[in-house]
């Protein structure tokens, strides 16, 4: 490994970090939103269940990784453009996606608006490899983004308002008082399901990043054979990089912003505790059903933000900030593109610093 190399790696593993922190601290609210909001338990002790079951649901799959770190740039152009005589291009598009992807984690964070930590990433290694002549598979993006991009919103939507129907239909004869105590502790138990299928999603999301970037760096084979990417292929990850990931993301929660919590927890709707649980319920069903069976990367985001509509709806149209949701669908609208433009710019700018230093 060449100094370059050496240089480069340790930037793309900082940053890969760094963006699971800020995944972390963007999408404290996914889980925790309703639960707090309806008094259901504090804040400070939301993030901290929130915390805790993101740093074990980081240790659990790697479909997710495998996902990201096979599906959206190809794996062979990485390898060979960070090899010997290339100037680390490779390991510079990554970094470059990464930087594009911190950035409209941390531009969203500061307004306050939900946008999807995983759109961003994906948005943002296209572009990069776009701008660092790296194949990126757009048929595999494709089913590995769009039509996940369109399904978890509905799924959300939908799922939400029949399961909230279903439980006003089943507590009808039962006292006011005495169902929403109930709720408020069923919420904080799906509130949890939430927060671990968080952790099961998005830590991966940093993991298949760090394993592309550690077998562009030749640290998991010799360079230009075949065992570079072999333990993200088998589906298996280095427990550090699991660990280290998980981590990031966990502490990135606990230190998670109002702001975004309150667009989720009241801007979209005011939710009483037995709607909260229906959204967190649906929400918490989708992350595990991707998660575990296609590995497809749902967005957490967008799937509790519509859940939540969803749960909502059921009280009629106009208990729903429609304001708020169209900010949310604008965000959901913009940030593939957005995250790519940044990314492609980081990259451009990164591959020829690179060329200079190599």
């Amino acid at each position: 490994m060449t100094g370059l190399t050496a240089v480069l790696l340790a930037l793309v593993l900082a940053l890969a970090l760094g963006f699971a922190f800020t995944n972390g601290f963007h999408d404290a609210a996914n889980s925790v939103s309703t639960t707090v909001m309806t008094r259901a338990v504090t804040t400070r002790r939301a993030l901290a269940m929130a915390a805790a079951l993101n740093l074990l649901g980081g240790l659990l799959g790697t479909r997710v990784a495998v996902a990201i770190g096979s599906g959206v740039l190809s794996r062979e152009d990485v390898v060979a453009a960070s090899g010997a005589g290339t100037a680390g291009v490779g390991l510079a598009v990554v970094a470059g996606a990464l930087m594009g992807a911190v950035t409209w984690n941390l531009a969203t964070w500061w307004a306050g608006l939900p946008s999807s930590s995983s759109h961003a990433l994906i948005g943002a290694l296209a572009g990069a490899g776009l701008a660092g002549g790296i194949t990126v598979h757009w048929e595999l993006l494709a089913g590995l983004v769009l039509v996940p991009m369109l399904l978890s919103p509905l799924i959300g939507v939908l799922g939400a308002w029949g399961l909230t129907r279903l439980i006003r239909w089943l507590a009808a004869a039962r006292p006011y008082g005495r169902t929403t105590r109930q709720f408020r502790l069923l919420e904080t138990v799906a509130a949890a399901a939430t927060a671990l299928g968080h952790g099961l999603q998005d830590a991966q999301k940093t993991m298949g990043v760090m394993v592309l970037a550690l077998a562009a760096g030749g640290v998991l084979g010799q360079p230009g054979t075949a065992q570079e990417l072999a333990g993200l292929e088998a589906g298996t990850v280095p427990v550090w990089v699991r660990l280290t990931a998980a981590l990031a993301l966990a502490a990135g929660t606990a230190a998670g912003g109002l702001r975004i919590i309150r667009t989720l927890g009241s801007g979209i709707a005011e939710v009483d505790p037995a709607q909260g649980f229906a959204a967190q319920s649906v929400s918490a069903v989708v992350l595990y059903a991707t998660a575990l069976t296609s590995g497809a990367p749902v967005s957490t985001t967008y799937t509790v933000a519509s859940s939540i509509t969803g749960a909502a709806l059921v009280r009629g149209r106009r208990r729903v900030n429609w304001g708020t949701v169209g900010r949310i669908a604008m965000a959901w609208l913009v940030t593939l593109p957005a995250a790519a433009l940044l990314g492609g710019v980081a990259t451009t700018l990164l591959v020829g610093l690179a060329r200079l230093a190599g």
